[in-house]
């Protein structure tokens, strides 16, 4: 099983990737992490005792930041629903997208509870989940920086 570490100035998050049941959205995620691409990017979206949500490229630059939460890759990816391990619990990260399916690129969430995320079970594809560090998703606030992703193969 793949992993990576999601690099953060509250804490490092260990994630273990669900390469079996979201193949296509961990392939596409670990691109973008060794191109660099959610180096710098924030958190653009915080709720408590529901998720944090980064990737998008808007919030690396000043004067685009306002459209936080709009920006992508420049493509779109296919959800993956239909396997196991697609409920929404603490620390999984899914694939965020439009109200439209199979919209998602590079933005993702990070659950904080199972609680108030159900609802999104197989709506959204989860891809991995945070199996060490966890406590570090409670401290993110919006705003709060990725400094990288190191992507580890096993």
């Amino acid at each position: 099983m793949s992993k990576a570490i999601i690099k953060t100035a509250k804490g490092d998050m260990t994630v273990e990737f669900y390469d079996k049941d979201a193949p296509n959205t961990v392939a596409n995620f670990k691109k973008l992490a060794k191109e660099g691409f959610y180096d710098g990017l924030t958190f653009h979206r915080v709720i408590p005792n529901f998720v944090v949500q980064g990737g998008c490229p808007n919030t690396r630059n000043p004067e685009t930041a306002h459209l936080a939460g709009q920006g992508g890759p420049g493509y779109t990816i296919d959800c993956e629903t239909e396997g196991d391990n697609q409920y929404h619990d603490r620390g999984v990260l899914s694939m965020a997208r439009t109200a439209v399916r199979n919209t998602g690129g590079s933005q993702f969430f990070i659950c904080h509870s199972r609680t108030n995320t159900a609802h999104l079970d197989r709506q959204h594809t989860c891809f991995g989940k945070v199996v060490e560090n966890v406590d570090v998703v409670d401290s993110i606030r919006q705003g709060d920086k990725i400094l990288g992703v190191e992507v580890i193969e096993e």
